[in-house]
């Protein structure tokens, strides 16, 4: 069994990160319609400093925020300031980043034991005599 690695958090590097102003969606009064608020994320995994095995691992989640050129795209919209936008949209990068950071343990296939084995069977046979007193009432 091979040991599961940990390795110290690898931080995002916020120069590469291209971050958008855009308005809000939703009802939110004069403010909404206009002030920039809502901010959109767009970070290049094929081109970040991430690890190799870190981006091919990333690459494979099968997340639609994902484009099919390999830029993580995330929108946050749901504080009224820029700024707090900003830093939940670095937030939910880096939990994503950290959900890859752990290299996932090989499964191995096992047999069922022998006590399992019988446990399935006796339930299949309690079963079975269930069904089978189910039937017409017969007076011999």
């Amino acid at each position: 069994m091979q040991p599961v690695q940990h390795r110290p958090p690898i931080l995002v590097d916020e120069s590469e990160i291209d971050f958008s102003a855009i308005r809000a969606q939703g009802a939110g009064g004069q403010n909404v319609n206009k002030v920039s608020s809502a901010v959109h994320l767009r970070y290049d995994i094929r081109a970040s400093s991430l690890p190799e095995d870190m981006k091919e691992r990333l690459l494979a989640l099968r997340d639609s925020r994902i484009t099919q050129e390999g830029v993580l795209v995330l929108k946050a919209q749901q504080h009224r300031s820029q700024e707090m936008n900003r830093a939940d949209a670095i937030a939910r990068l880096q939990a994503v980043v950290d959900s890859v950071a752990t290299v996932p343990r090989t499964r191995r296939a096992t047999k069922p034991t022998y006590g399992s084995k019988q446990r399935r069977l006796e339930g299949k046979s309690q079963r079975s005599q269930v069904k089978s007193l189910r039937g017409p009432v017969r007076g011999d």
